[in-house]
C-alpha cells in the first residue's frame, strides 16, 4: 500500500508500505476513506521533535475490510471512526472516561493512519460504526470527531463551558477552533476567541464565537479581563502547548474558573506561586475521543454539526508533502488527504 513517511525534518514522502494484516484477534484491518495532517504533526516537521523514518498519521475514517476471531462489535462492510489512540473500552480507566489512558491502548500515531489501510488494535473498544454508509459529504466531518472535534469538545469539557458561562479559547487552530464549536453546543453564553487571523476569526464566528481577542501574553489577558468586568473567563480552553499559551490561559481565568488544557505540551512549566494564587481548576492532557465519539457521529449524522468546514484544503494521499508544507506556512488550517 501507499503511505507517508516522514524520514526527517522537512523530509516528507509518499512510498510503498507492508500492508496491514491481523495480528491480535482483537485486531481489525480498515480501509481508509479519507485522513488528515494533524498540527501535532507539525513538531517533528519543523524539528522540535525528533523525528527518523517514520510512517505518519493517526486520524482516520474507513471502510471494515477483515477484522480478528474476537472482535465482535464491528464488522466487514461497516464505516466507521476511531480515536486517535485505541482503547479496550473495558478496563477501569476506560469506565471512568479516560479510554485515551487506556491500559492496553496504543497511539495510532506509531501505526499511521495516513495510509491507504491501517491496522486497528482492540477494535471492539476502538471504533464505533456509523448508522449506514454515509454520503461523502458527511466524510470530513466524521473525520475531525476522530481527533480535532473530539479534543475540541474534550477540552471544552474540562474547562466546564455550559449555560451562563464565558468561555475563551486560545489557540486558533483546528482544535481551538472546535473547541469553540464544542462550547456553543455545550450552551456557553459568550465565546472570546483568541486570534490574529482574519480567515480563522470568521470560522470560529461561524462555529459560535461572540467575540475576537488579537492581542497575546499580558495584552491579551488584560483584553479578556476588559471583557468580564475585570473578573476573567470562568472557562478557558487551551489549545496550544507553549509556555505561554498556558500561562495565558490560567491568567484569563477567574478565580473558581477551570483551564481545559489540550495543546500537546512543549516545554510546559507551571510556577507554583501563581497557580498557587490563581485558584483555577486544571483539567486536560490527552483527550479521550472515544468517550464522545457516539454523541459526535449522532450530531454529525443528524445535521446538528459540520465540523468538516475546519478542512480548508483537500489534497490526494500521494500530494500529502505539500499538505504538510501548506499547514507549516499557515497557508491552510486542516489538510484532508483523500484516499
Amino acid at each position: 500500500m501507499r503511505g507517508v513517511v516522514m524520514h526527517g525534518p522537512g523530509d516528507v514522502r509518499v512510498e510503498d508500505r507492508d500492508d496491514p494484516r491481523i495480528v491480535h484477534p482483537t485486531d481489525a484491518v480498515i480501509r481508509l476513506s479519507a485522513t488528515c495532517i494533524c498540527g501535532s504533526d507539525l513538531w517533528p516537521y519543523r524539528g522540535e521533535d525528533e523525528v527518523h523514518d517514520a510512517p505518519m498519521g493517526h486520524e482516520y475514517v474507513g471502510v471494515v475490510e477483515e477484522v480478528g476471531s474476537d472482535v465482535r462489535n464491528v464488522k466487514p462492510g461497516q464505516f466507521v471512526v476511531g480515536s486517535f489512540v485505541s482503547s479496550d473500552n473495558t478496563c477501569e480507566i476506560c469506565a471512568a472516561g479516560y479510554q485515551s489512558r487506556c491500559v492496553q491502548g496504543e497511539l495510532m500515531g506509531n501505526i499511521g493512519t495516513q495510509a491507504q489501510y491501517a491496522r486497528i488494535p482492540l477494535a471492539d473498544g476502538t471504533l464505533v460504526a456509523t448508522p449506514g454508509m454515509p454520503p461523502d459529504a458527511l466524510i470530513p466531518s466524521l473525520l475531525a470527531a476522530s481527533d480535532v472535534l473530539g479534543t475540541g469538545w474534550f477540552a471544552a469539557v474540562a474547562a466546564d463551558a455550559g449555560p451562563g458561562k464565558v468561555v475563551t479559547v486560545v489557540g486558533d487552530g483546528a482544535v481551538g477552533l472546535l473547541g469553540v464549536m464544542a462550547a456553543r453546543q455545550l450552551g456557553a453564553e459568550r465565546i472570546i476567541v483568541m486570534s490574529r487571523h482574519r480567515d480563522r476569526q470568521a470560522l470560529a464566528r461561524e462555529f459560535g464565537a461572540t467575540d475576537v481577542v488579537e492581542e497575546r501574553g499580558d495584552e491579551g489577558v488584560a483584553a479578556i479581563k476588559d471583557l468580564t468586568g475585570g473578573l476573567g473567563a470562568h472557562s478557558v480552553i487551551e489549545a496550544v502547548g507553549t509556555q505561554q499559551s498556558m500561562m495565558q490561559a490560567i491568567s484569563a481565568t477567574r478565580p473558581g474558573g477551570h483551564v481545559g488544557f489540550v495543546g500537546l505540551s512543549h516545554d510546559v512549566n507551571l510556577p507554583g506561586d501563581e497557580l498557587f494564587f490563581s485558584m483555577v481548576h486544571l483539567h486536560g492532557g490527552l483527550a479521550p475521543v472515544r468517550r464522545f465519539l457516539p454523541e459526535l457521529i449522532r450530531l454529525i449524522w443528524n445535521g446538528k454539526i459540520d465540523p468538516g468546514k475546519v478542512f480548508d484544503l483537500s489534497l490526494p494521499l500521494a500530494d500529502a508533502a505539500e499538505g504538510y508544507k501548506a499547514m507549516d506556512e499557515r497557508r491552510a488550517i486542516k489538510v484532508l488527504l483523500t484516499v
